[in-house]
């Protein structure tokens, strides 16, 4: 199946009834839909159709996060703070351009140029004091981190 099947198949859900994402669950899946509500069935199927169009996680992939799930092993301690991991891209839509900001392991790249902090990434683009983790839309305004 091409992007555009994928995408027309995605883009359906949205308008099926319950018991039409079930059937779908069903076909798609083998076995009885769980009891949860539409979010859920339309997010799980809407995986499921990209990971049948593009492939799934590689199979290491899989075993580690296995690994993850029975042991008492602990995630490392970029991710233990919810901090982003290097590589990273940041976009962000403001006054009608897109914008884009790396994430290097001692910063933050935009448009070729280091920052040391979102913030000033941020400060850079708009002219104005902005949080960078509000203007890059990853907490909202007043959110604790």
């Amino acid at each position: 199946m091409n992007n555009i099947g994928v995408i027309k198949q995605v883009a359906a859900l949205s308008g099926m009834s319950i018991a039409e994402l079930k059937k779908m669950w069903k076909e798609l899946y083998k076995t009885e839909p769980p009891q949860f509500n539409r979010s859920f069935l339309e997010k799980r199927l809407t995986y499921r159709l990209q990971e049948l169009a593009h492939g799934g996680l590689k199979r290491e992939s899989e075993k580690r996060l296995e690994r993850l799930a029975t042991s008492d092993e602990e995630a490392p301690p970029a991710q233990k703070r919810g901090d982003l991991l290097p590589g990273t891209r940041l976009i962000r839509e403001w006054k009608g351009e897109e914008h884009r900001c790396t994430v290097l392991s001692d910063g933050f790249e935009y448009q070729g140029r280091k920052f040391g902090s979102l913030s000033a990434a941020a400060n850079f683009i708009t002219g104005t004091k902005w949080n960078g983790h509000v203007f890059w839309g990853l907490r909202r305004q007043g959110e604790k981190m």
